[in-house]
């Protein structure tokens, strides 16, 4: 049995996962001359490659529906401007426990403050316009020692992937090269100190000055088999990453070997189909057709419209060496002999312009229809963040959301959660989480989702709450005992909890207690106070009748005696 180097064994998996990859490259590349000329890197290579221009693209159409879609489901999943994430237990008694509130709010606020401290929303969107193109996308979440956290896009080609036996996947390989500079400057200690774990070819040229030359480099990120549980050595993380040079001529070296305690790249899918590993649709696949026919169609029509103004002519062997007037006002001069026509078209092209336009007008709503720009041009147009405008704006757009439904799950168990998760692990490794309360001692952290499309998801029943409070309001104009039925208390912190509004806003179960006794000693002491003025009103009454008869008695005494 053959005894492989470390490398050699990784060289061999490398060499597995690029034949697992290899049928979609062809249609990586298409994707990539329609719409995305200078996306993807097939090739090691393929870096700075300003050759590639939109030479196959004439009518931009899918490039703009990409645009849009990428923007709709970035503003739809996790915008900047507004919060779209609220932290709970599954416990959702413990959840409406207003310190539990408070903590999960103030550490939800420190995680979207990281997240805005980081470059996570420059990188995020090229992400999804990746997956909404070619179906998967990929990006790495490094730690940062300024910024906590440090994401990176990798664009299709450049990197392969595997999955575990749940279907998530578990390791990344990415082909890349580096200058020289950056191979010394990360791999070694310092430039004065260059480690002998780069080759000997990087090394010379480091000492020659040739600081600019690239190379081919390797890292795999995958299960780490020596993993040991709450082991602090970097070799027996959960994760270990591996760089290597395949050119070196030391077979058993690598340049730099750590781990990680949580999977470092998220990489979501937008649709798979049985044990798939990459994305098997798209937006960017199920429009290609139109895309590439909407180019021909256009092509086609120019050329046709231009047959039409300047047609190809035939006309007789005098013009030969004549000088021909295409202008207007121009004249051509010259002896017929016999043929009196002069130039006329060799054929006549009647184009019939307008069928042919509504053609292609046809041809780009099915591509903007399948980018789904509809919905996602409706949320990125939409005005402000009030979370009643956003629900009716989806309740407009039902049939498109149950279509796009199932890719939102994905994005959050493939994107969002491990996102969350592992910023999370990082603020706590950095001393960042405040103290919890003790309610919350061995309790799981659950993310929910307020964007505005995880919104839509629940309008269902937030439109339920709705209708049935409009409901119980008329009914009580006629018949106001049937208030008696609805749990108000109730209905607040449901209505709060699914809007994710700030715990601030409402009050926990004993202050309103509280305040209801407070209020009903006032109305109490009120009433009292009432009682005990409408009595002494009326010993007023008594005495003030009582003097008036006396007084009336008296005068009649003495007129009497006169």
């Amino acid at each position: 049995m053959p005894v492989f180097t470390q490398r050699e064994r990784f060289q061999r998996r490398l060499g597995a996962l690029r034949t697992e990859r290899s049928s979609f490259i062809d249609h990586y590349k298409l994707l990539s001359e329609f719409v995305r000329p200078r996306r993807g890197r097939f090739e090691t290579t393929d870096r700075n490659k300003g050759e590639r221009v939109h030479q196959s693209i004439i009518n931009g159409r899918a490039g703009k529906a990409l645009n849009i879609a990428t923007a709709g489901m970035f503003n739809g999943t996790m915008s900047p401007s507004q919060p779209w994430i609220v932290l709970e237990t599954n416990d959702k008694d413990l959840n409406n426990f207003k310190p539990v509130r408070e903590w999960f709010f103030d550490l939800q606020q420190r995680m979207l403050a990281i997240f805005n401290a980081t470059n996570l929303y420059n990188m995020a969107p090229i992400m999804i316009a990746e997956e909404i193109l070619f179906g998967t996308g990929c990006m790495s979440h490094d730690d940062d020692p300024f910024d906590l956290a440090r994401f990176y896009t990798h664009t299709v080609g450049s990197y392969l992937i595997a999955q575990d036996e749940r279907g998530v996947v578990n390791t990344v390989v990415r082909e890349y090269e580096a200058t020289t500079e950056q191979i010394i400057r990360k791999f070694s200690s310092s430039p004065k100190q260059v480690s002998k774990k780069i080759s000997q070819a990087v090394r010379d040229q480091w000492d020659r000055g040739d600081r600019d030359n690239w190379h081919k480099l390797v890292h795999f990120v995958e299960p780490n088999p020596n993993f040991v549980s709450g082991s602090l050595k970097p070799t027996q993380k959960r994760f270990r990453s591996v760089h290597y040079e395949p050119g070196n001529n030391d077979r058993n070296t690598l340049l730099q070997t750590k781990g990680f305690d949580e999977f470092p790249f998220y990489c979501p899918r937008w649709e798979l189909t049985g044990e798939d590993v990459y994305a098997t649709s798209s937006p960017g696949m199920v429009a290609l057709g139109d895309v590439r026919q909407l180019q021909l169609m256009e092509k086609r029509k120019a050329q046709a419209v231009e047959k039409m103004v300047s047609p190809p002519l035939h006309g007789p062997a005098a013009l030969r060496n004549i000088p021909i007037g295409n202008l207007p006002g121009q004249a051509t001069l010259y002896d017929p002999g016999g043929d009196m026509k002069g130039l006329r078209p060799v054929y006549e092209v009647r184009l019939p312009v307008g069928e042919v336009t509504q053609d292609i007008i046809n041809t780009e709503n099915r591509i903007s229809e399948a980018f789904f720009t509809d919905l996602f041009k409706a949320i990125t147009e939409m005005q402000g963040v009030q979370p009643r405008n956003r629900l009716e704006l989806i309740q407009r757009n039902q049939e498109r959301l149950l279509e796009l439904g199932p890719i939102l799950e994905r994005q959050y168990g493939d994107f969002l959660d491990p996102l969350v998760s592992r910023t999370f692990n990082q603020m706590v490794r950095a001393d960042l989480v405040p103290p919890p309360p003790q309610e919350l001692e061995n309790r799981e952290l659950k993310p929910r989702y307020v964007s505005t499309l995880a919104l839509a998801q629940q309008a269902a029943t937030i439109g339920s709450i709705d209708r049935l409070l409009g409901s119980i309001s008329g009914l009580a104009q006629v018949k106001p005992e049937v208030l008696d039925k609805l749990n108000g208390d109730a209905a607040v912190d449901e209505y709060a909890q699914l809007l994710g509004s700030p715990p601030s806003l409402i009050n926990d179960d004993d202050q309103v207690i509280a305040t209801r006794e407070q209020r009903a000693q006032q109305q109490q002491m009120q009433q009292a106070l009432a009682s005990s003025q409408s009595v002494a009103s009326t010993a007023k009454m008594a005495t003030d009748a009582k003097l008036d008869d006396d007084s009336v008695g008296s005068r009649l005494v003495e007129r009497i005696s006169q």
